[in-house]
């Protein structure tokens, strides 16, 4: 795994936001309003007593889907064009305006609810991620199971999954031992 230390902020709320579904296991942390409160609060992006509903809870989570399909395109992947159909219109629900409080550009949400402040938030981080050269570098693992975010940081950007020793170790072995195989067929015929 990745060196969290390494991982510029903007990068890392993006890609944990993600990772809230562990596809490989089917593990949802986002399961209710709450839930999806609490994970805005512990990153202090929303009150910890706000109040949000099933409606914010679907728009976070296809936001969520669709940046996954994003960042399969980093990974060199064609995305769910239905997620990222469905991102864009859910954005459309997160309004948010230019402010220059604390000395520099950020975006920050047009209306007072508390989900459209956090995910104004996750908004800015996207665009800092595009205006520092970092976005590219957040990707999905190339492993079809698992598709969990995770930041390249190699020099050449061309790191293929989340943990060589988990996942590229795995799709490895699998690719040797089909190829073991298919010699094995061969010398057989």
């Amino acid at each position: 795994m990745e060196d969290d230390a390494a991982v510029p902020p903007a990068v890392r709320l993006v890609r944990d936001f993600v990772n809230t579904l562990e596809p490989q296991v089917d593990e949802e942390e986002l399961t209710t309003p709450d839930r999806l409160r609490d994970w805005f609060a512990a990153r202090h992006l929303i009150a910890p007593d706000a109040r949000l509903g099933p409606t914010d809870l679907a728009v976070a989570v296809t936001i969520r889907e669709g940046l996954r399909s994003v960042l399969l395109g980093h990974a060199g992947h064609p995305g769910d064009p239905a997620a990222l159909d469905h991102l864009d219109h859910a954005l459309a629900r997160v309004p948010v305006r230019l402010t220059f409080t604390g000395g520099h550009p950020r975006l920050v949400a047009a209306g007072d609810g508390a989900v459209e402040k956090a995910l104004a938030a996750l908004v800015d981080a996207v665009r800092r991620c595009a205006e520092d050269g970092t976005w590219a570098r957040l990707k999905v693992c190339d492993r079809e199971t698992c598709r969990w975010a995770y930041y390249d940081a190699s020099r050449n950007q061309a790191r293929r999954w989340c943990s060589m020793a988990g996942c590229g170790n795995y799709v490895k072995m699998r690719r040797a031992y089909a190829a073991r195989k298919r010699r094995g067929a061969g010398e057989r015929a």
